[in-house]
């Protein structure tokens, strides 16, 4: 019985993954869940009480592997520029993946204030990644300037979400150059 409920909630969370990835937060509704699985849309209420409740539990689940990935990159080069080039290029490689639709959900107004902070620990575990890199480079402030550099990281997420007239690579390539100038200058 606990075995096939796991398996439930995993179908559930891996059709909210699908409908993040192909329509943003308005796609994920409990009747489109229920469609996707098979599932009466009373027995979708038996696993999440909200759709907040699906993007806290896609966070939960997802975030820790899309912070190991960048974490993987990182430890992959040895200079602190290359790990900071590796923390910007990763995230930006993984806005594609369905599991960072569920990340990028997290400003659906929705979510309460629990959820809200939860997710706020994850992303500074993510922030926390690169601040080693940017004290190595001699700023006085390095969470200050990490924190910074992630809003670069979010911006450039959020043209590459918006399917902005720019391709994708350019949009990297900016963001990659814009953050290396501006690390080097504590």
């Amino acid at each position: 019985m606990a075995e096939h409920r796991t398996m439930q909630r995993d179908a559930l969370l891996d059709a909210a993954r699908a409908l993040l990835s192909e329509g943003g937060t308005e796609a994920l509704t409990f009747p489109a869940l229920a469609e996707r699985t098979g599932l009466a849309r009373s027995s979708v209420y038996e696993y999440f009480r909200s759709r907040a409740a699906v993007v806290e539990e896609l966070c939960a689940v997802d975030f820790p592997v899309w912070a190991a990935e960048v974490e993987a990159a990182m430890e992959l080069v040895a200079t602190p520029e290359a790990k900071i080039e590796a923390y910007v290029r990763r995230q930006l490689a993984l806005v594609g993946d369905r599991r960072h639709r569920a990340v990028v959900a997290i400003s659906a107004g929705e979510l309460d204030e629990g959820a809200r902070e939860k997710i706020r620990a994850a992303h500074g575990q993510l922030i926390a990644m690169v601040v080693e890199a940017l004290a190595a480079l001699g700023h006085d402030q390095p969470r200050l300037t990490a924190m910074l550099l992630q809003g670069l990281v979010d911006a450039a997420v959020r043209r590459l979400e918006l399917g902005a007239a720019e391709p994708p690579q350019e949009i990297t390539e900016a963001a990659v150059s814009m953050a290396l100038q501006g690390v080097h200058r504590p």
